[in-house]
């Protein structure tokens, strides 16, 4: 059988006559958690849309979660989206096509890329290098108007494509699945500094100005530079050794863009991209926790065409509903009746093509254990907002009120809570999570993966105090040092 899996959202996109390979309806891909139990398939995510949380988005993201290679990765995906998001690549790709691009093409023709082969001559090094850049099966690439340089990328389907141009994918698509799966080229760093974003304007900062004052002091005594800076520096990433997010991330907001342009200079970001996708959807968290063993409430994917009937009897009542994304417990509701269930759950489709129904856990608090490079950091006890059922309650005014909080050492919080959730941690990868969880007579169960999680000297750092940034520092010292051979600190640290 072929190791190659072809992804399609109508089957007469790709017929099982063009190709060796097994092609599968992509809502069949994302009903089918099991699929390939015991093989690890290379994937080709042909859907007709890549758009953010359409079916063909999540088919990346929850192949990601299953442990499957894919192109392209729902972080290609989100980078195609907009220019802004795919213009650290712009330059390079620039002066090869100007290179190479004379006589074969003129300024605001377009042409495609399909598997790193362009459909003209003379543009073989552009094309190797654009599918370096953006691993996606067909790239239509646009041409300035006025001159050769590229005015837009965008992924076609192959049902957009029509004689000549069908031919030339189907010839492409041939050739690139006789060939092993290569993984994507990285970059490498150059300086040694800490870069701190922070947005003045958050009503709710992962950390205060305070608390950030004293990382920076911390910092000094380690003979490390902090610099701050803001939304709108992004042109001076560049200039530090690596990146500290310190404002609420999001795929779509400028958080996103600062970690993907701090990852192409080689530097070492916390959060890093693949983190804020895998985090941030609940969808993926969810499939994530179940292929992995780690305990989470009864939970259920839903698609608008599913039947809402017998879902209470199944997860009980009431019933929390999740839209795949959301912060500070928005997006997030309890509901109580079918008639509720079917009104919050039509809300919320108008927005994403997927939803997560879940059991309710009522709890007084919720823990939070706090995970840096694999190991459990701090631990605390959030407590539910004062007549509410969540850590945090939302007035229809915008009001925010916050329960009360208890901080307790790793070693002296319950073990198996910070077992699980150093388990679930490393499901997302190596970097700082916060690991929400419901601890109750039935045991510890996950509730969510935070990769931006709070860090505040009076809450998080309460035990640990100067220590929480000490290990901070000496996280990114880890990977800093690592990048040069491991030779241990920067050089900025070790002439100190």
């Amino acid at each position: 059988m072929s190791d190659w899996l072809i992804l399609v959202e109508n089957t007469a996109d790709l017929g099982q006559h063009e190709t060796p390979h097994k092609v599968l309806r992509v809502r069949d891909y994302l009903a089918n958690p099991r699929l390939f139990t015991g093989r690890r398939p290379n994937i080709l995510n042909l859907a007709r849309s890549y758009a953010y949380q359409s079916e063909g988005y999540y088919a990346s993201l929850l192949a990601e979660a299953r442990g499957h290679r894919i192109i392209p990765s729902a972080q290609t995906m989100v980078e195609l989206s907009r220019k802004t998001l795919y213009a650290q690549a712009l330059p390079e790709l620039d002066a090869i096509l100007t290179r190479d691009g004379m006589g074969h093409v003129e300024p605001g023709e377009h042409f495609l890329v399909a598997f790193g082969q362009a459909d003209r001559s003379g543009l073989k090094k552009f094309a190797r290098l654009v599918f370096d850049w953006f691993r996606v099966p067909v790239l239509e690439i646009r041409v300035d108007k006025a001159g050769l340089q590229i005015g837009r990328i965008r992924p076609l389907a192959p049902n957009a494509l029509k004689g000549d141009a069908r031919t030339f994918f189907i010839n492409c698509l041939e050739t690139h699945t006789k060939r092993a799966w290569v993984a994507a080229k990285t970059k490498t760093p150059a300086r040694w500094s800490l870069a701190v974003l922070t947005d003045p304007s958050e009503a709710l900062p992962p950390s205060s100005p305070v608390s950030l004052k004293r990382l920076a002091q911390v910092a000094a005594r380690m003979g490390v530079e902090v610099a701050p800076l803001g939304p709108g520096d992004l042109a001076s990433v560049a200039e530090y050794d690596a990146l500290f997010i310190r404002a609420t991330t999001a795929i779509d907001n400028y958080t996103y863009r600062f970690a993907r342009r701090a990852e192409q200079e080689g530097m070492p970001v916390i959060d890093d991209t693949a983190s804020m996708i895998r985090c941030t959807n609940k969808v993926f968290l969810k499939e994530l926790l179940e292929q992995g063993g780690v305990p989470m409430p009864r939970s259920e994917v839903l698609d608008e065409s599913q039947s809402l009937d017998g879902l209470m009897d199944r997860l009980g009542t009431p019933v929390v509903l999740k839209a795949p994304d959301g912060s500070f417990s928005r997006s997030v509701h309890k509901v109580s009746d079918q008639a509720e269930l079917r009104e919050r759950a039509a809300a919320l489709f108008e927005d994403t093509a997927l939803i997560i129904a879940q059991e309710y856990m009522p709890t007084a608090y919720d823990w939070r254990v706090g995970v840096l490079d694999g190991e459990p950091l701090f631990a605390c006890q959030y407590k539910m907002a004062r007549g509410h059922w969540q850590i945090i309650k939302h007035g229809t005014d915008g009001s925010v009120k916050e329960g009360g909080s208890a901080t307790l050492a790793v070693e002296d919080a319950p073990a198996d809570v910070i077992e699980i959730a150093v388990r679930a941690a490393k499901l997302i990868g190596g970097g700082l999570y916060g690991i929400d969880l419901k601890q109750n007579e039935r045991g510890v169960f996950v509730i969510e993966i935070n990769d931006n999680p709070n860090l505040d000297m009076d809450v998080e750092g309460a035990v640990l105090k100067d220590r929480l940034w000490k290990a901070l520092i000496e996280s990114f010292e880890r990977r800093l040092g690592g990048r040069i051979g491991g030779t241990g600190a920067p050089a900025s640290l070790r002439a100190s």
